[in-house]
């Protein structure tokens, strides 16, 4: 099994940036569909992306489309997230998660569709 480790979380200003890392272990994430989810307190875990191991196009929740870029790089078994222009609402805990099965579309924002997941990293968004 894949074991994944986010970092670089933090607090930052509304219109500020930062770049999240998911270090795996163990296995390679060519062989994985990954994603980012993240979830306040209180509240649900949401999607917020993903990158299909088969598919060049990744998948954003609306509500960071334009501003979130979600990257990989398999010879540094790492995925990113890159969260520009970043809001309030985007506090919360941010988990990167794995799963080997090949995700459908209709699949990729539903947390039970992954098996493997990180600790989280926080992300405060404050003025």
């Amino acid at each position: 099994q894949v074991q994944l480790e986010e970092s670089g979380g933090g607090s930052v200003q509304p219109g500020g940036s930062l770049r999240l890392s998911c270090a795996a272990s163990g296995r390679s994430i060519a062989n994985y569909d990954m994603g980012w989810f993240r979830q306040a307190p209180g509240q649900e875990r949401q999607f917020v992306a993903t990158t299909r191991r088969n598919r060049n196009v990744p998948n954003y929740a609306d509500s960071v489309k334009g501003r979130f870029t979600i990257s990989r790089d398999n010879a540094k078994n790492t995925v990113y997230l890159q969260m520009n222009d970043l809001k309030p609402d985007d506090t919360a805990v941010y988990y990167c998660a794995a799963t080997a099965s090949n995700l459908i579309l209709s699949s990729v924002a539903r947390p039970d569709q992954y098996n493997q997941w990180g600790q989280g990293t926080q992300v405060t968004v404050s003025s």
